[in-house]
């Protein structure tokens, strides 16, 4: 690589960072008149990019008048909201009572081994984002798990292996 290409290649970078940040602001901006426009302007981002990216706190507390702690506060309270990407497939695995009673533990452990990944966090390769949630209303049916939005009752760690080999792993 020339020196000269690493320039271009940093001032296409810098262009898209300045696209993406008046995306932001469009986002935004639709939502401020709105009742709930925090919220409303949050699932925009958060549909748009997969994630509330940093850059858009600044943004977000000023267009609402609040301190940036006020909107990471509201962002970490709700679990659909995330500050940073997820994994092509995410795989949340209840932690609720019922389901343990019924062998959560372990398939939460055989899930983050067989993926490589520790739970709450994404694969390196950025394809599985393993996530312990508390209920997702199978109680009757653990353990539980949800992949890609989709609920999966009495998952043991065959199925498991199956709903993952399916996913393409």
């Amino acid at each position: 690589m020339t020196p000269g290409s690493r320039v271009r290649e940093g001032l296409e970078v810098a262009d898209a960072e300045a696209q993406n940040i008046g995306a932001m602001d469009t986002l935004i901006a639709k939502h401020v008149d709105e009742q709930g426009g925090l919220m409303k302007a949050l699932g925009a981002l958060q549909q748009a990019y997969g994630y509330v990216d940093a850059a858009a706190l600044p943004k977000l507390a000023s267009a609402f008048n609040l301190t940036k702690a006020e909107v990471k506060g509201v962002i970490s309270f709700y679990d659909d909201f995330t500050r940073a990407p997820k994994g092509e497939h995410v795989i949340r695995i209840c932690q609720a009572e019922a389901c343990q009673a019924v062998g959560a533990r372990g398939l939460t452990k055989h899930a983050c081994e067989k993926l490589g990944v520790p739970l709450g966090e994404t694969s390196a390769d950025g394809r599985f984002t393993v996530e312990a949630v508390y209920c997702l209303g199978l109680c009757a049916s653990g353990p539980a798990i949800m992949m890609d939005g989709a609920p999966k009752g009495r998952v043991d760690t065959a199925a498991f292996d199956q709903l993952v080999a399916e996913a393409g792993e």
